[in-house]
């Protein structure tokens, strides 16, 4: 299929399904004579992964190690499995950060409501500051 028939069934850009090619993440491109890219239908899958993947929160680097051996058409086993450890790996330490940050500014805020009365707004402010150091 040519490229603005992959870009309407993918719903990606022509553009980007270039850059996904010069990246090296699309592998299985044919040249035409007249120059124009031909795609297999596998291509689309291929899209739908990396579409998916980086939604995930892959990289285009880490992609480029997962996908099908650009020799074999087949992958990696061992790797992608391993790639994937990885990125659960991450988003919970992610996560575990998240809930850390949103405790501190729970904190915060339980702090700055808690201000004395009458105190004025800069004063306020200025306890806060005093109680965040370390």
């Amino acid at each position: 299929m040519k490229i603005g028939e992959l870009a309407q069934l993918s719903g990606l850009s022509a553009s980007r399904i270039r850059f996904y090619e010069a990246q090296g993440l699309i592998r299985q491109v044919e040249r035409q004579a007249n120059g124009y890219r031909r795609y297999p239908s596998q291509v689309l899958q291929t899209l739908q992964i990396i579409q998916c993947a980086q939604q995930a929160g892959f990289s285009l680097e880490e992609l480029k190690q997962l996908l099908p051996d650009s020799v074999t058409g087949a992958y990696k086993h061992d790797e992608l499995m391993l790639g994937l450890q990885r990125k659960i790996e991450q988003i919970e330490a992610m996560q575990q950060h998240l809930a850390q940050s949103k405790a501190h500014l729970l904190e915060l805020i339980e702090n700055i409501q808690a201000k004395p009365e009458g105190m004025a707004c800069d004063a306020n402010a200025e306890r806060v500051l005093a109680s965040l150091k370390p």
